[in-house]
């Protein structure tokens, strides 16, 4: 077979570059989609360039994803953030956002991938609508339950952090969201994501076999060109 494996993989690991950083650029479409196209006066936008920034994606593209989240110029389009509901084959609650400018491709592809499960089950009472925000700080050993008092979140957890700084995940009300992006922002805080997502209240327990393959079915939906965001119990 010579080297053709080294191939595969490499296409493979191209294809992953490339879904991430469409989903990145989603993220800035969305993100300028829902509040002000100027970075500046839109915490979760400015997050989502850094992030996109930092993963290679190029200044033009931003700019045309920001266009087109915002409905400025020719780049501009209708985009839609859908949500979808169900139970996962495993009966795992399951919330899928798409970012779609056709819902009629979409809708039957979900429910396709949902075949197994209970797709449309309503799951919503699982889950709290909260911001979320997963940020770093180079300050090892920091009161994590302070910083967020004083951020205005409402709940913190730890994050996977080295010996050289913090990390943690804050939850914020809806309404709180920038602003606490925000001063982390311009406290020292390396802000890795900004967002309204689910948040659980109370996590599933699953065998190690079923936590598997709820994660590849997890995995299916994540592969669907229109998926944004999958949020699970």
């Amino acid at each position: 077979m010579g080297r053709q494996w080294l191939q595969k993989k490499r296409e493979i690991n191209a294809s992953k570059r490339a879904k991430i950083t469409t989903k990145l650029v989603r993220e800035v479409t969305i993100a300028a989609k829902l509040g002000s196209p100027d970075p500046s006066m839109n915490a979760r936008l400015a997050v989502a360039v850094e992030a996109a920034r930092k993963a290679s994606v190029s200044n033009d593209v931003i700019a045309r994803a920001i266009k087109k989240g915002s409905g400025v110029g020719e780049a501009s389009a209708e985009l839609a953030l859908v949500t979808f509901e169900g139970m996962s084959p495993q009966g795992v609650p399951v919330i899928v956002e798409c970012l779609t400018d056709n819902r009629n491709r979409t809708a039957p592809d979900m429910r396709a991938l949902f075949r197994d499960g209970q797709f449309g089950a309503k799951v919503m009472f699982f889950f709290d609508h909260v911001g979320m925000i997963e940020a770093t700080h180079p300050t090892a050993g920091l009161d994590l339950e302070t910083v967020a008092i004083e951020a205005g979140a409402q709940e913190v957890e730890p994050g996977e952090a080295s010996d050289e700084g913090s990390a943690a995940h804050f939850y914020t009300d809806p309404k709180d969201l920038d602003s606490t992006t925000a001063y982390l922002r311009a406290n020292g805080w390396s802000v890795v994501q900004s967002e309204m997502g689910y948040k659980p209240k109370e996590p599933a327990k699953l065998a190690p076999e079923v936590r598997h393959a709820h994660e590849t079915f997890l995995e299916t939906i994540d592969d669907h060109d229109d998926c944004h965001r999958i949020y699970t119990a």
